[in-house]
């Protein structure tokens, strides 16, 4: 028997959608039903007086006329289950969105409200019983990148008590900030900023619960949410970091030196070096391609006879695989700077002086090539200095998005420049500026009303162009409709757009996380839900999700952290909704469409069976395999094609 209730919502559905309309509707339907109505059934007496009724009058599915889906269906499900039926053998209608709220004739709103309560009846009437699964999940998680966010992230998990592994592919953590002299906007010391944050990972309260993979990446991910196998890869580093104590002794003896990448190869290393001064751990690594013991096969022993700590070097090291078990994954593998080789014509690469904005930071840090002198491609202190901003931002030929942290950078530059160089001019090419926020305003104010800053708007970055002059200094120069500017430059620092880092897209593409067409992880819901992905346990921060500021990065690697903590909880298992797809494998045609359409990921081909295979975990029910399959071989439950059909052909009798 199919027992009906509507609520009337107060005043909201009965006054526009008559109750005994309903129930002649109701009763005018073929087989056994009740029909019962009453004022509010999602409250605690409407709920506990349902449930009763459902009980004591025999009915074995249930139809709610009522509110939105949304909002209540859990709650009428488990009104179901407390009169002792299953949950999903009830049906819910919205009445009044759908209905009341949006037609405002009384006899037209009680035909539309029966036409769906028939509808429901109909489809209610071929439900199946479903029941949730339970399993077991680890607590635990990994987080790949040790940037502010990935930092943040990792101390907020191990804080709470959880074992994390923090995988970062590089020497040493804290991401690009700690490069840089001063932060925007308040112009702090990089390192200094991130300090707190690197002693505790490295040595604080909770490091016992934080293990730090440096020189390492995640190789392959199997299992879903709860019950995660990371595999991870570890270079060796050549030198012990339970040994080495960071003297740096062994560095200046080593007969191998390597060109920097900045431009004239300053930034050069030792074959064995550190990554830069001031960087943790404070350990340094070998460059096998570099040392001639270990691409050459030399007897060379010049770091170990200046190393003091006996067995600190380790040439036989050897790279390592880690397995981890963990109930999440947070990817934290921050950006990098859109290429400016495609646009020739701004001569990076081929005008002395031209720098982009990481070579900038660099330039001006204490740890950095110049020791934190400004100087131009002659190595001469500049007189006047160009900024170009948008290098590829809000550029449909390049990215067409504003990467919002740039404009905050090139008026920073503007800052230090004026402090290193009192006096040096300062001209501004900029397309847009994007300065929000309380207090990052206030670089752009200073460096507008400076008597040496020139600020000259441009409408298409091929406006721009550097060129050399006869000395083989720079000369920027401008060409709108509205006429042509130069100005002599003796440095030139480009902005580029932030763009996803090959870190990201090879994490993304392992991890089988989708991607937004500009290549950053896409997420859950871009404001809702911006901290999850579209995979079930898989969380983004930072600037692999998009283009944002460290303040930004690290609330957001807060939100993904509540998520997880909420979710997993040691010794508590996680619920497995069953409104989920499943393949017949006789009916599997192992075309593997299916695979290429799911947005979740949570279908896999079984080579075994050749037949596709659904994860429930991971599956969210949405359907797009079920109606993309050509062979009919996937089935959803709770919204199978028979209860579909009924619903649709009920409606239109």
């Amino acid at each position: 028997m199919t027992g009906v209730y509507m609520c009337t919502c107060g005043t909201n559905i009965s006054q526009r959608v008559s109750v005994d309309g309903v129930r002649e509707a109701v009763e005018r339907m073929p087989g056994t039903h009740c029909f019962r109505s009453g004022e509010f059934l999602c409250a605690e007496s409407g709920a506990a007086w349902m449930a009763d009724d459902i009980a004591k009058s025999g009915a074995d599915r249930v139809v709610v006329a009522a509110c939105s889906v949304r909002d209540h269906e859990e709650t009428f499900r488990r009104v179901t289950a407390a009169a002792g039926r299953n949950p999903y053998l009830m049906q819910m209608v919205n009445i009044r969105e759908h209905v009341a709220w949006v037609t405002e004739d009384q006899a037209q709103a009680t035909a539309k409200a029966a036409a769906y309560v028939r509808a429901a009846m109909a489809r209610v009437a071929l439900h199946q019983e479903l029941a949730r699964e339970e399993i077991d999940a680890s607590a635990d998680a990994v987080v790949i990148g040790a940037g502010p966010a990935g930092l943040k992230a990792a101390l907020g998990l191990a804080e709470a008590g959880r074992t994390v592994t923090l995988v970062e592919r590089s020497p040493v953590i804290g991401g690009l900030p700690v490069l840089y002299e001063e932060i925007a906007p308040n112009l702090e010391c990089g390192p200094c900023l991130l300090e707190p944050m690197l002693a505790d990972v490295l040595h604080g309260p909770f490091s016992e619960r934080l293990e730090l993979l440096t020189m390492s990446e995640v190789t392959g991910v199997v299992g879903s949410y709860g019950n995660f196998t990371v595999t991870i890869r570890q270079a060796p580093r050549y030198v012990s970091p339970t040994l080495c104590m960071g003297c740096g002794e062994c560095v200046a003896p080593c007969p191998v030196s390597v060109p920097g990448t900045f431009p004239g190869g300053l930034g050069g290393r030792k074959a064995i070096d550190f990554a830069f001064q001031g960087g943790l751990p404070n350990v340094p690594s070998i460059d096998p391609a570099a040392c001639v013991r270990l691409s050459e096969g030399q007897a060379c022993e010049a770091c170990v006879t200046a190393c003091p700590v006996e067995g600190a070097i380790v040439f036989d090291d050897v790279a390592q695989t880690h397995e981890r078990r963990v109930g999440a994954i947070l990817v934290a593998t921050g950006a990098s700077l859109y290429d400016c080789s495609h646009m020739p014509g701004l001569g990076h690469g081929r005008v002395p002086g031209v720098l982009t904005s990481l070579e900038f930071e660099r330039m001006a840090s204490s740890n950095g090539p110049t020791g934190a002198t400004i100087v131009d491609g002659f190595g001469r202190a500049p007189a006047r200095v160009g900024i170009v901003h948008c290098v590829g931002s809000l550029d449909p030929n390049h990215r067409e998005y504003c990467s919002g942290v740039c404009c905050q950078n090139a008026f920073k530059y503007n800052q230090i420049v004026a402090h290193k160089l009192p006096g040096t001019e300062v001209v501004h090419l900029y397309k847009g500026i994007c300065v929000p926020g309380k207090e990052e305003f206030r670089l752009y104010e200073q460096a507008r009303k400076s008597e040496t800053t020139t600020m000259v708007p441009f409408a298409d970055i091929s406006e721009v162009r550097v060129e050399s002059r006869a000395d083989g200094r720079p000369t920027l120069s401008l060409a709108t409709t509205g006429g042509a500017r130069s100005w002599d430059c003796d440095l030139v620092i480009l902005c580029p757009a932030v763009v996803p880092s090959e870190g990201t897209k090879r994490v993304a593409a392992l991890l089988e996380l989708a991607t937004d067409r500009h290549g950053f992880i896409e997420e859950l819901h871009g404001r809702v839900d911006s901290a999850r992905s579209k995979v079930r346990g898989v969380y983004a921060a930072g600037m692999c999700q998009a283009p944002m500021d460290i303040q930004k990065s690290v609330n957001q690697a807060m939100a993904a952290t509540g998520y997880i903590l909420s979710g997993l909880v040691s010794g508590r298992t996680i619920t497995v909704e069953p409104v989920t797809a499943e393949v017949d494998a006789a009916r599997c045609s192992a075309c593997r469409t299916c695979l290429s359409v799911c947005p979740y990921s949570a279908i896999t081909f079984d080579a075994t069976a050749d037949a596709a295979s659904v994860n429930r975990v991971l599956c969210e029910g949405c359907g797009t395999c079920v109606a993309a399959c050509p062979s009919a071989a996937i089935e959803g439950h709770h919204f199978t094609n028979a209860q579909i059909a009924a619903e649709i052909a009920e409606v239109l009798r």
